[in-house]
């Protein structure tokens, strides 16, 4: 390995339940950001109960990975009696950090929770170095910029702040359309308050321009016949420019999806860990396999990419106009499971194949093996030619090849 003068990124992987995070743990994550059932930004994940909070963060520090819990609505009166208490909790379970947007349940945090190390969410709207002092002074650890920054402000940033405060930056996955979003689409469409963690996602929605005194007449100002998403943006991909966010300074490497599958978790952190391991091997070596990352990392489901703000401001080509769909190249089929006699695999079945399909076999260790389906039985022990029932617990057969937590995955 080379000595490039740079301290090495963690690599900051989502994860919506206990299986994600294991997941994540093993396809490559130094770090594992989580939310539990309350006082995280997506309602709609599945999030962390206590008891599998517990067991994950035990999971992660076996393994040598970091958790962080995620703490970042913004506070209403009625919140904060149940905020006092979640933190209690959370001294117990002893994550490694909480992400915390709001000054006020920061100020609970270090009251109730001393020893719990507290990052600043990107929700603070971190765009500066006096704003990284100002949370550094009161005890922050790390700070996590703003979406809207570039590669050379956040260079900026570094320059200007301690050294022992690090900086957190998204590097992949969906963009919101609102300044750190602070939407108020939501809330004002549906009811549910985004920033208190029930975003709806109204950005994806389908938009005409109406008159006010011609209701009803839709004036054409559609990219196709359709209608126009205005409001929605591609996805962030950094996998080609590791180099540079390296050089900018940034100690974490965040990806969003706090909703997203396993094999999007499994996807992303496997090929942005061989990224950065492989850059920090050689950078040739890294320059040569880009074009690996980039077909690996197409893998998941996405919406086209951009490099957002890192470049400079986005123009309209960071939007999607003409459909609020995701490109789904692969289809997600389950988790492999522990052996059940000769060449079967315990498997709770995503999605259906029948035996006879080719399927594509994901290693943490990067290697994808293609397989053919040998033979499915049901938890009886009956054979069965395919499995149309989601979340089915199976039993398969791909010959040779097959361990634990190797995901299945078949091209669409």
């Amino acid at each position: 390995m080379e000595d490039l003068g740079y301290k090495k990124p963690e690599l900051l992987i989502p994860a919506s339940n206990l299986e994600v995070l294991k997941i994540a743990v093993l396809y490559g994550a130094d770090a594992i950001y989580i939310g539990g059932e309350m006082y995280g930004l997506r309602a709609k994940a599945k999030n962390f109960s206590k008891e599998d909070m517990e067991e994950g963060i035990v999971f992660a520090h076996a393994h040598g990975k970091k958790v962080y819990v995620t703490a970042n609505i913004t506070a209403h009166n009625e919140d904060l009696e149940g905020i006092r208490k979640y933190f209690e909790e959370l001294k117990e379970m002893k994550p490694d950090a909480v992400i915390i947007s709001d000054p006020g349940v920061f100020e609970m945090a270090k009251e109730i929770a001393p020893d719990l190390e507290l990052h600043i969410s990107t929700q603070a709207n971190n765009v500066n170095y006096a704003t990284y002092r100002f949370w550094h002074r009161l005890g922050a650890k790390r700070v996590v910029s703003a979406r809207e920054l570039s590669l050379e402000e956040i260079k900026g940033i570094r320059d200007n702040i301690p050294e022992d405060l690090e900086i957190e930056t998204f590097v992949h996955g969906a963009m919101c359309m609102a300044h750190s979003g602070r939407c108020l689409l939501s809330n004002y469409f549906t009811g549910r308050d985004a920033n208190r963690g029930a975003c709806t996602h109204p950005c994806r929605w389908k938009y005409y321009l109406v008159e006010e005194t011609r209701p009803g007449e839709y004036l054409p100002v559609e990219e196709n016949e359709r209608g126009t998403y205005i409001f929605n943006s591609k996805d962030l991909c950094m996998i080609e420019y590791i180099p540079q966010l390296i050089d900018a300074g940034i100690d974490s490497f965040k990806v969003e999806g706090r909703m997203k599958t396993a094999l999007y978790v499994a996807s992303v952190a496997r090929t942005y860990r061989r990224a950065i391991d492989d850059f920090f091997e050689n950078p040739a070596l890294y320059e040569k396999n880009i074009p690996y990352y980039k077909e690996e990392i197409s893998k998941c489901t996405y919406r086209q990419f951009t490099t957002g703000f890192f470049f400079g401001k986005p123009d309209a080509d960071a939007q999607i106009y003409d459909n609020n769909t995701y490109i789904k190249e692969y289809t997600y089929l389950g988790i492999i499971g522990a052996k059940n006699g000769e060449g079967y695999y315990r498997l709770e079945q995503r999605n259906k194949f029948s035996v006879g399909d080719e399927i594509e076999v994901m290693k943490p260790d990067g290697r994808n093996l293609m397989l053919t389906v040998k033979g499915i039985r049901d938890e009886e022990g009956n054979e069965m030619e395919s499995c149309p029932h989601p979340k089915q617990v199976i039993f398969v057969n791909l010959g040779e090849g097959l361990e634990e937590n190797d995901i299945l995955r078949r091209k669409e």
